[in-house]
């Protein structure tokens, strides 16, 4: 079972997604025919059995040598079989599923699981070519099939464990249970062994090398799946991304959580971009924006996905921002408030009707605020950790309590059902923190299995998680993006401008031109052919001026050495001048000259990049982030799927890490927020109206002072040019 990714790129070219109909039979199957049947010890049809011991409904062995298997009568077909069964799964050798297939399809079955090996994932031509037939078959037939390549599926409401693996079983699911959804067998069967702590599952779905049902399949039916409250998601890779995103839509349609965990991050995507903003914007970055859009949350960390799955499947819609923090160990309240820092959770301080409650309960040595250390008096004082607990959650400053455990002991376990009576009461959530060692210690089980505690085993994911609570709930709040339309002849005439470079990257006066028709501000400019033009042009403009080359060929003045700035006089004009005209003479290849830009020189400001992409997998992207020369070496940019409205737009300048520097910085005034998101707003709606005949974009740097915000450079690369 190797090269899973590399096996899923023949899967059937479907622009949408099954939904939950159509996939019932196979996933909630009444009955199951376990094709390739087995009495011998280790075969996967002897597996399969044992495993669905449990199962609810019928179950039909099929194997043409047993006439008996067990107390279970064996039938040598699927003709054969006294009724059709909603689910098949074949645990026979490659070479015998396409017929197997064929038959389930003419006898009516719902739906087959395909264990078999030795497909696309071994990137063999014949190979490929057989998985492509199994995908020709669901397609022509309507036969749902996942696989080859799969470990299988359980439905925990069933106990129908479809799998070879000796899996550790997985109880009937509570009111909180998380759907597991994962491309790996391995990984996604090994997660469900949370049950062993108490962690509650609906079904643990695998994938394999999905020639017809894959993971946004799964999503789909998971949304409307009544015993599965929030979906958790390890992704891989799939040659149709946008259908996990329509999946991941409907599922924020459905108001259900989706958590997903994406590996292969690289950003090889960007390897080849020509702009600043091309190179920015990696493919993990836009795995990332895209599934942002769609409202579902990604976390860093495989290891926090089932806990932060867990967390939204039992909390309710936070009534804050307010986050406290109850400990009975100071180091433990300032590692949770450094977490709660990082992650720009609030940490409001107490009121003062509450602030004295605590200061009645807590020793003078502790701190009564927000964190609070209630200090190790509790051992004393068992009430103590309660009734502080309980003060915090009763005020409408705070949607969430954080409760760092350091050490596990029978107190531990007793405190979890309080917790969840409180956190019933107030309808809020309540975060341990299990910081000890002994994973499994007491507390843990009882943790899991409250109604309105969520376990988790690292600060950060803790933090981590409520920030997207928060963030997931303001973007219900906000409602759907309304895109102002770009008027049809500012379409029309911005086509043309690019059109009119017949493929080749526009220079920086044609890309101006080209943002300025979208309201995009651009400094004033004038072609200079000669010493003397570019003399006159200074004159005209007034010193301080600029002179750049301006060449189709050369897309990055600055490192090729054409560019000469605060030019004083005339003088020095005509000087630099001379001197670019020269430097372009010196390049290799030598580059097709029109002449020198003069533009005059803007004052200093802080200095913004903004552009973007048309990604092969999610169309049109856009970036925002600190700009210059440095922006590649600064890496501090936020992306999102093209156009965005001026409201997002401020959301991603709000993500830089450098913003409050566009609060005013060394004197210099406070960058108009709201007037550049329209500009990055502007610059997106480009993108997006131009994606099938543009490859990327780049305005860089808006010099921004105050309310004036200025492009002094840019360059629009058609898609001809890029390909070239």
């Amino acid at each position: 079972m190797r090269k899973r990714q590399s096996g899923r790129v023949m899967s059937a070219q479907r622009t949408t997604v099954y939904r939950h109909a159509e996939l019932v039979r196979l996933l909630h199957p009444a009955s199951i025919a376990v094709i390739g049947a087995s009495a011998r010890p280790g075969s996967f049809g002897e597996r399969v059995l044992d495993n669905l011991v449990n199962y609810t409904g019928a179950i039909y062995p099929v194997n043409a040598r047993y006439e008996r298997i067990g107390e279970r009568v064996c039938y040598p077909s699927v003709a054969s079989l006294p009724r059709v069964p909603d689910c098949a799964v074949i645990t026979a050798a490659r070479e015998a599923v396409e017929e197997i297939l064929l038959d389930c399809a003419k006898a009516g079955v719902g739906g087959v699981i395909v264990f078999a090996s030795g497909y696309a994932e071994t990137g063999r031509t014949d190979r490929i070519a057989a998985q492509a037939r199994l995908a020709a078959i669901a397609r022509e037939t309507g036969l749902r099939i996942v696989g080859p390549n799969c470990v299988g599926a359980v439905n925990a409401t069933l106990d129908s464990r479809i799998t070879f693996m000796n899996i550790t079983p997985i109880p009937p699911p509570r009111a909180h249970a998380v759907g597991i959804i994962s491309q790996s067998g391995a990984l996604g069967m090994g997660l469900a062994q949370a049950v062993v702590r108490g962690a509650s599952f609906s079904h643990v779905l695998t994938s394999g090398n999905s020639c017809d049902v894959d993971i946004a399949d799964y999503v789909s039916y998971l949304a409307d799946d009544p015993m599965c409250r929030a979906i958790a998601c390890v992704f891989e890779g799939m040659a149709r991304p946008e259908r996990l995103l329509l999946a991941a839509d409907y599922a924020w349609q459905r108001d259900k959580p989706l958590i997903v965990f994406k590996m292969a991050t690289g950003a090889e995507g960007a390897a080849a971009a020509m702009s600043h903003t091309g190179s920015l914007a990696g493919s993990h970055a836009a795995y990332r924006a895209v599934f942002q859009r769609a409202g579902a949350v990604l976390v860093e960390d495989f290891e926090a996905l089932v806990e932060t799955a867990a967390f939204f499947a039992k909390a309710p819609a936070p009534t804050a921002d307010g986050v406290a923090i109850v400990a009975a160990s100071g180091g433990a309240a300032i590692m949770a408030a450094d977490r709660a820092e990082q992650h720009a959770v609030p940490l409001p301080q107490p009121p003062e009707p509450l602030r004295d409650l605590l200061v009645s309960r807590i020793p003078e040595f502790g701190a009564a605020r927000n964190p609070c250390d209630v200090t190790g008096q509790v051992l004393n004082d068992p009430e103590l950790l309660n009734v502080c607990a309980g003060a915090f959650l009763g005020d409408n400053l705070y949607g969430a309590l954080v409760v760092p455990l350091t050490y596990g002991y029978p107190q531990s376990a007793l405190r979890m059902p309080v917790y969840d009576s409180l956190a019933k009461r107030h309808d809020k959530i309540v975060c341990v923190v299990w910081q000890s060692e002994w994973l499994e210690g007491p507390g843990v089980t009882q943790a899991e299995q409250s109604e309105r505690v969520a376990l988790f085993r690292s600060m950060s994911a803790c933090f981590a998680a409520l920030k997207a609570w928060n963030w997931r709930a303001a973007k219900r709040a906000a409602g759907a993006a309304t895109i102002v339309e770009t008027p049809a002849d500012v379409r029309a005439t911005a086509r043309a401008v690019i059109e009119a470079a017949h493929g080749r990257t526009l220079t920086e006066r044609e890309a101006k031109a080209l943002l300025a028709l979208y309201g995009v501000p651009v400094v004033g400019e004038a072609l200079a052919r000669t010493r003397e033009e570019a003399a006159a042009a200074a004159d005209g403009f007034g010193c301080p001026v600029v002179l750049k080359l301006e060449s189709p060929d050369v897309p990055h003045k600055t490192e090729a050495g054409v560019i000469r700035l605060d030019l004083r006089d005339v003088d020095a004009v005509g000087t630099a001048f001379d001197a670019i005209i020269a430097a372009a003479a010196a390049l290799q290849p030598k580059p097709r000259v029109n002449g020198v830009l003069v533009q005059k020189m803007v004052p200093q400001g802080i200095e913004i990049v903004v552009g973007g992409r048309i990604d092969p997998l999610f169309g049109p992207l856009v970036v925002v982030g600190f700009g210059g020369v440095l922006v590649e070496l600064l890496q501090d940019t936020a992306l999102a799927p093209a156009p965005v409205t001026p409201v997002e737009a401020l959301v991603l300048l709000a993500r830089l890490k450098g913003a409050r520097l566009l609060d005013g910085f060394r004197g210099m005034p406070a960058v108009d927020r709201a007037a550049l998101a329209t500009i990055v707003s502007q610059v997106s709606r480009v993108l997006a109206d131009h994606r099938g005949v543009l490859a990327e974009l780049d305005v860089n740097p808006l010099i921004c002072a105050g309310a004036r915000i200025v492009a002094v450079d840019a360059m629009v690369v058609p898609l001809a040019s890029a390909a070239g």
